[in-house]
């Protein structure tokens, strides 16, 4: 369950980032436009995880 868990946080959060970047062009509200840019680092992110080193 936890893969499919992952691809499904994955695909939500990549169609909010579009729609943010569609509805900023449209409207020219630059807030949406921020909004959509950090949906989609998260889901750069969350798509290649930072792995810690161990000692």
């Amino acid at each position: 369950m936890g893969k499919m868990y992952r691809i499904l946080i994955l695909l939500a959060l990549i169609i909010a980032s579009l729609i943010c970047y569609q509805y900023g062009g449209q409207t020219g509200i630059f807030v949406f436009i921020i909004l959509g840019f950090l949906f989609e680092a998260a889901f750069w992110l969350k798509l290649f995880p930072i792995k810690k080193k161990r000692d």
